[in-house]
């Protein structure tokens, strides 16, 4: 990422959890521990259905009293009524504030310009009230700020930073095997497991209870992790169809179709080797397995 340039996500959508029970409400409906979070540190976490499945990823930021959840702007509905849902009788209110406040990326490197930063993943400070924060899931997606959107603009003009096309971003945090766009997509298709959120820290296997606990540690304990969702590079042809074969054996599904696509692989297969091409449908293409996957 370019050190000059910013990545203003209107993606993203933003909601405020607060109220007295706001911490122990999140900790109970989270995959990671709520406790990281603090004025000094942020964390990635998501929402899981009761047997495990993926339903929601974002990332969690104290603020005042309460917490800033960032979250892909057409999920953000979704996820408000989920959360609203779980609150019964809760001392918790939430709010939308995605029209009122939104997300901008910047590098790695200009966030260690800042003064009391550091090479942490999850680190925390604020810019004229407005927190920024390095990337809990992988330091080299940089820096997100999380702004009111009337001051945006000013800020950005006093860090020097200019506004650069968001499709550079997400073929970046593609090409590194994060997925961001389209989530929507994975909804009780795959395991969170298997998003790959244990190595993007999105899990606490010692905190104890929240939803969709017991299949998660289940396939941790022992180690039944045999699928991964992996970036899908298309080398000929279009993805009309999602199953991802070698020698006509199946080896995955296109899970996520749209110009960032990502599989479920079966990437312990006998057939699957990182080097060769695959066929899905007519289209010729490519698995991208990110080296921080071991």
């Amino acid at each position: 990422m370019n050190k000059k340039k910013v990545y203003i996500l209107e993606d993203r959508g933003v909601l405020f959890v607060q109220g007295k029970d706001a911490k122990e409400f999140l900790q109970n409906l989270i995959t990671n521990d709520i406790n990281k979070v603090n004025e000094n540190n942020s964390c990635f976490a998501s929402l899981l259905t009761p047997q495990g499945k993926y339903l929601f990823d974002f990332l969690i930021v104290k603020h005042k009293n309460g917490y800033l959840i960032d979250c892909e702007k057409l999920q953000i509905e979704n996820l408000y009524n989920q959360l609203d849902l779980y609150k019964l009788r809760s001392k918790v209110e939430i709010l939308n504030l995605s029209n009122e406040f939104v997300v901008a990326a910047l590098s790695y490197e200009k966030f260690l310009e800042f003064d009391g930063t550091k090479d942490t993943p999850g680190l925390t400070i604020k810019y004229r009230e407005d927190p920024i924060f390095l990337d809990p899931r992988k330091k080299e997606l940089g820096a997100r700020i999380i702004i009111n959107l009337e001051k945006l603009y000013l800020s950005l003009k006093k860090l020097d930073l200019i506004s650069s096309n968001i499709d550079e971003y997400y073929k970046f945090s593609h090409e590194i095997g994060i997925a961001q766009k389209n989530t929507d997509q994975l909804k009780n298709k795959i395991f969170g497991i298997e998003c790959n959120f244990e190595e993007l820290n999105a899990i606490d296997f010692k905190k104890g209870c929240y939803v969709g606990q017991e299949n998660t540690a289940r396939i941790k304990l022992k180690n039944k992790l045999s699928k991964r969702l992996l970036p899908v590079q298309v080398i000929k042809g279009e993805l009309e169809e999602d199953t991802i074969k070698y020698n006509n054996n199946e080896i995955g599904k296109i899970l996520i179709k749209n110009e960032f696509p990502f599989a479920s692989i079966k990437y312990l297969n006998e057939n699957f080797d990182e080097k060769n091409e695959f066929n899905c449908g007519n289209a010729k293409v490519k698995i991208i397995k990110p080296s921080w996957i071991k």
